[in-house]
């Protein structure tokens, strides 16, 4: 394939019309980040979590939708495409990806055709996404509790008190008060936190998880008895909030190497830096990126809705990553062998320079707002035309990708690109 415009001329475009203008820099200031941006180099990752979801109808239901979390453009992760698999038997009338209530999150909507009482069917697709490698050693070393009236408003969302995180009950406010000492260090906290989570009581986890008598997951009964990823991750944020700490859960998939339902982590948000990941569970902070594909960030509004595991009947007060809007049709989990499971795949790693890496990111950004924003609709013709080759151009691009070829990648996303923008939508209003 003869590609018309070389990759010399496209960071050339990107650099001079998008990147300054984006981060409100000069030409000037950007050639010499520029120059030192070619002297290190950055790890990109390509990862894919795999969804296997089979539904039962309990009684005959007309057509209906499934909502499931979809990974938002976050951070240091961009979504690039996501893969419907031939083995669905779903009868699929449509599928688009949409603005869940709450930013960033984002949801694939099916929507699916009538079932019979007792039918079932199977959703199996792969929603791809790169991820720049992150370790926090930018992160310092002390950093001072923050005042309420300090943070900023946008983070104050996650310091309420919750059904499932209750920052106000006494045991919890004591033993963050041990925990902290006296300490005016949070991020010797948060490392104390992570620690303490992983070790308390570990017997008891090992007990529950031999016999599956996994109970309540809220925050003061994980406290108690301990609990699973779920219960975990809302102790260490009812810990945070109570010292006046943004702290909120995350819905994961990670490098567990099985499959699984979800996993369950945590950020803290760190004044003057940012949020900052721990991973509950292994007692780990901060948390790399890469491990990781970030599939929901929750609001109070989502530990204000939970649901029961799907699998442990008596564990409740997990957020959900699905919705089902007929109360006749069920998920079917069975073991994470058979029934519905996830699991996240690495597929592919390079380490660029960090001026490619942070260009194939942006584009990436850029050529995936432009595949949202045209998947689902109904197009026909030429514009339906101009879809597929982008569509194919995804996928050639996510082989240069695996083939651990940069410039091949950048190419197709580009040309992705190229196709997109000659999609004309009319207006009939």
């Amino acid at each position: 394939m003869k590609i018309v415009v070389s990759t010399i001329i496209k960071f050339s475009i990107v650099a001079i019309l998008i990147i300054p203008n984006f981060y409100n820099i000069s030409a000037s200031s950007f050639e010499d980040t520029q120059q030192s941006s070619f002297e290190e180099n950055k790890e990109v990752y390509l990862m894919r979590g795999e969804h296997y979801i089979h539904l039962n109808a309990k009684d005959d239901v007309e057509n209906f939708n499934l909502r499931f979390a979809f990974p938002p453009d976050y951070q240091y992760q961009v979504p690039i495409l996501l893969e419907l698999y031939d083995d669905t038997s779903a009868n699929l009338l449509n599928y688009k990806i949409e603005e869940d209530i709450n930013y960033p999150n984002k949801v694939i909507n099916f929507s699916i055709g009538a079932m019979k009482n007792n039918d079932t069917l199977m959703l199996h697709f792969s929603c791809w996404v790169i991820v720049q490698n992150h370790e926090f050693e930018d992160l310092p070393y002390y950093v001072r509790f923050p005042k309420k009236s300090n943070l900023p408003e946008e983070t104050k969302t996650w310091l309420t008190s919750t059904e499932v995180v209750q920052k106000n009950r006494l045991l919890i406010k004591l033993k963050a008060h041990q925990l902290r000492g006296l300490s005016s260090n949070l991020i010797r906290f948060a490392e104390k936190i992570s620690k303490f989570i992983k070790n308390h009581r570990y017997y008891l986890f090992v007990i529950q998880l031999s016999f599956g008598l996994f109970i309540s997951q809220d925050a003061f009964t994980t406290l108690l008895i301990n609990g699973e990823n779920v219960g975990r991750s809302h102790l260490a944020c009812a810990f945070f909030r109570s010292y006046n700490v943004p702290a909120r859960v995350l819905l994961v998939h990670n490098d567990q190497g099985f499959w699984t339902q979800m996993h369950y982590m945590i950020e803290y948000f760190c004044p003057g830096y940012g949020w900052v990941l721990i991973d509950s569970t292994k007692g780990q902070t901060p948390y790399a990126t890469k491990r990781q594909i970030i599939n929901r960030i929750c609001y109070p509004e989502d530990e204000m809705d939970t649901k029961s595991d799907y699998i442990y009947p008596f564990m409740k007060g997990e957020e959900r990553w699905l919705w089902l809007n007929n109360d006749n049709i069920v998920p079917v989990y069975v073991d994470c062998n058979s029934g519905s499971k996830s699991q996240m795949f690495y597929e592919g790693h390079m380490e660029p320079d960090k001026f490619t890496a942070d260009y194939a990111f942006l584009l990436s950004q850029l050529v995936y707002r432009q595949y949202e924003k045209y998947l689902g609709l109904n197009l026909t013709g030429q514009n339906y035309e101009y879809f597929k080759n982008a569509m194919q151009y995804h996928l050639d691009a996510i082989n240069a990708f695996q083939q651990s070829n940069i410039n091949s990648y950048l190419d197709y996303m580009y040309l992705a690109y190229n196709e997109y923008l000659k999609i004309i939508i009319l207006n009939t209003m």
